[in-house]
């Protein structure tokens, strides 16, 4: 049996859909594109128990309709496309990067272990909030959201609930003793100030001996290439993870 694949079973959570009820969304996507296909929870649960690391090209297709990302988003293992050449017209070459992205930032070295979660890990329902500087607004701002975090090793996979917020967010951490860190992207609403703008970036927490805070810094492109940051922190809300607490937090945190 392969790696678990955490960051579709997380999006599906986030979702808050059933292994079921994936299965009939992918199936009515299928119909609804003229491609057929045979999901079916049994389908499910080999993808996200890593007994399939790829899907066929007609399910890789239904899968980014029902979730509106791309496969390689959904921890699925695509193939690792050629750069693109084009000549500058000058006799040099340009060369695009396999994928845009901000590299996460270098850490200091701890000699502390990890603290660990009332179940022995991190999986659960934390509130996310951060802060930001809006130049445009000319103001400091908040954003919150909800969001189910699961752990598979010293990796966090992080999907905010949709209900918390009309800006998804969506994390991939890596726990090193008591550091985390790795990369945010988020998706601003369409109808919003940002107009659907999609920011991402890097992120490095501290995670506190409770276990129950994490609490550091993002930094990210501004819309002048302008390098900005701020802090960041997750605070536990409940370790399950079950249908009925996933419902419960699927609403716009308290002080939104």
């Amino acid at each position: 049996m392969g790696t678990p694949n955490a960051t579709l079973r997380a999006i599906r959570m986030g979702m808050l859909l059933s292994q079921d009820d994936m299965a009939r969304a992918i199936r009515d996507a299928g119909s609804r594109a003229g491609e057929p296909n045979d999901a079916n929870k049994r389908l499910i649960q080999r993808w996200e128990s890593g007994q399939i690391t790829s899907p066929r090209p007609v399910y890789a297709r239904a899968l980014e309709a029902v979730t509106g990302l791309p496969l390689a988003a959904l921890g699925f293992s695509v193939p690792v496309p050629e750069p693109r050449v084009t000549g500058d017209g000058h006799g040099g070459h340009d060369m695009a990067p396999h994928s845009p992205g901000v590299a996460p930032p270098a850490g200091q070295a701890t000699t502390q272990s990890a603290p660990r979660g009332p179940h022995g890990n991190f999986s659960g329902v934390w509130l996310s909030r951060y802060e930001y500087f809006s130049s445009g607004r000319d103001g400091s701002f908040t954003g919150l959201h909800y969001v189910v975090v699961l752990q598979h090793g010293d990796r966090l996979t992080v999907r905010s609930l949709p209900g918390s917020s009309d800006s998804p967010l969506t994390m991939d951490l890596e726990i090193d003793r008591n550091i985390v860190t790795g990369t945010w992207t988020e998706q601003t609403a369409a109808n919003g100030y940002y107009r659907g703008a999609r920011y991402h970036g890097a992120i490095q927490l501290l995670i506190e001996p409770t276990g129950r805070r994490m609490a550091g810094k993002w930094v990210g492109f501004g819309k002048e290439f302008d390098i900005n940051t701020g802090p960041w922190e997750l605070v536990l809300q409940d370790a399950s993870t079950n249908r009925a607490t996933l419902d419960a937090y699927n609403r716009l945190p308290a002080n939104a």
